[in-house]
């Protein structure tokens, strides 16, 4: 005998129909908001607050999860010229919509962001990532204006990051095809305010000034070419190296500053540049490596912190030894870097806007040496030397058990700094380190420096740019683990103490700069 189906009743098909429909709906949104970025931050899985138990309490809900780390963020696959990327910003706020421009040969790609940290596991935790891209090649760079030899990325915006729940923090982007090849794109989200906080600074404008991708940099061009008198942001990294890689030269700053779990907050230097106030109330602002290129609105604001009672630590060597101009374009605001460096006779603005024109700080128009604020000058490239003890009972070397003369192999390089002692010296100063090497086949020093102010602030300027690598022991060669605890040791000293208000007081500078050798005169032609 055949049986009969059961026949569904209308009502309950059109049911399922609409539940069909709506649950394909939904998969379309969440995929089209995964090619734009916004997949975590717009649709957050809802949590309900827990009612009240039999009490009539309602119990406090459960803590987050602790995030985790790995170093996947780091770059593993090759370049290999099949991907590049940049952003249409390097640094904002939380909750900021930025634009991501991707060009590559291959056919798929995805973008992952990691927050830089100590967290555990590794020094990264994953706060988002694309579904998979369709990749393209975007137009071929282009000179713009022609007279700067300026490069620019004329792309089209790939997709946008919504970085609504994204904490303030330092940023890798990492892009991978589906064939291996890969890019990283640094980005900081910055803080709301400074106050009460150390300040992270990345020194970008020095990581674009020896960018060279195009062909073009502040420092050379193509064969037969003249250099870059401006460079744009609007192009990628080229995967920076030595003492500009922030890889291990900011990102050890960061990781150790976190694992104190004092307060921080981040921000690059161009954020000094737009916001005058940006430091009003910081109890600290860290220079995280090799930060040459400043805007006088930079030095200003730095100066005008110190004044107030913040501490400074400048953790590498020529530092502010270039003055530069930012300027906006029809990309954004200040995404042009104008520096003519050693033509500085040929900056237009030298006759218009003298205070404007770039140049050293040391030189006209409007000569202000830099030694004023890092209680140093730069003095030589290239220098491998030792960093020779000469003040052990300073507070920032307690727990490293150096004393007088010691010597730590290899530390002072691959550029170094040296004080001249004039009336632009800081004082009272104290020489924490000092070192005679040869420059060129011409003798001098380095030293390692404080001195505190007035308004209580405490100064602290390594002078060498293996500071941030050292960290890591990932300098252009092994410094050893002696090395590397003792700067551990030392920027969490500094940091720690930094984070409780203006270190000055509690720990004056002791006046030692006349003990040492320290000639007003210039012997070195240092860049």
């Amino acid at each position: 005998m055949r049986t009969l189906p059961t026949r569904r009743p209308l009502a309950s098909t059109a049911a399922l129909l609409l539940a069909t429909t709506l649950l394909l709906t939904a998969c379309a949104t969440s995929a089209d908001r995964l090619v734009t970025g916004e997949a975590d931050a717009a649709d957050p899985t809802p949590v309900h607050a827990p009612g009240p138990d039999r009490t009539g309490r309602t119990p406090k809900p459960a803590p987050a999860p602790e995030p985790r780390g790995s170093e996947d963020w780091r770059q593993h696959g090759p370049t290999a010229a099949r991907i590049a990327a940049y952003t249409t910003r390097i640094s904002a706020p939380a909750g900021t919509r930025v634009g991501l421009k991707v060009s590559t040969s291959e056919r798929r790609y995805r973008v992952a962001a990691y927050r830089i940290g100590w967290y555990r596991g590794g020094t990264g935790t994953l706060v988002w990532r694309s579904a998979p891209m369709a990749g393209h090649r975007q137009a071929a760079a282009v000179l713009r204006p022609v007279e700067t030899r300026t490069v620019v990325a004329p792309w089209r915006r790939s997709l946008t990051l919504d970085t609504t729940r994204w904490i303030p923090g330092f940023y890798v982007l990492k892009l991978r095809t589906g064939t291996g090849f890969e890019t990283l794109v640094p980005y900081v989200v910055s803080s709301p305010s400074a106050a009460g906080t150390v300040a992270l600074v990345a020194p970008v404008t020095t990581w674009q000034a020896y960018n060279q991708w195009g062909g073009y940099s502040l420092y050379a061009g193509p064969s037969g070419d003249r250099r870059s008198w401006a460079v744009s942001f609007d192009r990628p990294f080229n995967g920076a190296t030595g003492a500009n890689d922030y890889r291990t030269a900011a990102i050890p700053v960061v990781v150790q500053a976190e694992r104190l779990g004092i307060p921080l907050s981040y921000y690059t230097n161009v954020d000094l540049d737009q916001r005058p106030n940006l430091l009003v109330g910081a109890a600290g602002h860290v220079s995280m490596g090799h930060d040459e290129y400043w805007t006088r609105a930079m030095r200003r604001a730095v100066e005008r912190a110190r004044d107030g009672g913040t501490n400074l630590a400048f953790l590498g060597a020529n530092t502010m030894y270039w003055r530069i101009r930012l300027d906006d374009t029809a990309r954004g605001p200040a995404r042009l870097q104008t520096g003519y460096r050693a033509d500085a006779q040929l900056d237009p603005l030298r006759q218009e806007r003298p205070v404007e024109a770039t140049s050293r700080f040391r030189d006209p128009p409007h000569a202000s040496s830099e030694q004023s604020l890092l209680g140093m000058e730069y003095e030589c490239y290239p220098v491998e030397a030792d960093y020779v003890i000469a003040s052990p009972t300073w507070w920032g070397f307690r727990h490293t058990g150096v004393v007088r003369g010691e010597r730590l192999p290899g530390l002072v390089g691959p550029e170094a700094d040296r004080v001249y002692l004039n009336a632009s010296t800081p004082r009272p100063m104290e020489v924490l380190s000092n070192t005679s090497y040869s420059c060129r086949g011409v003798p001098t020093t380095s030293q390692s420096v404080y001195y505190t102010t007035g308004s209580g602030a405490g100064v602290f300027t390594a002078g060498t740019l293996r500071w941030g690598c050292a960290l890591v022991d990932r300098c252009e060669h092994p410094l050893g683990a002696r090395v590397q605890r003792f700067v551990e040791q030392v920027t969490r000293n500094v940091l720690r103490a930094y984070a409780a208000g203006p270190v000055g007081l509690a720990h004056p500078a002791r006046d030692t700069v006349a003990r040492y050798h320290l000639p007003d005169l210039n012997s070195v032609d240092a860049s």
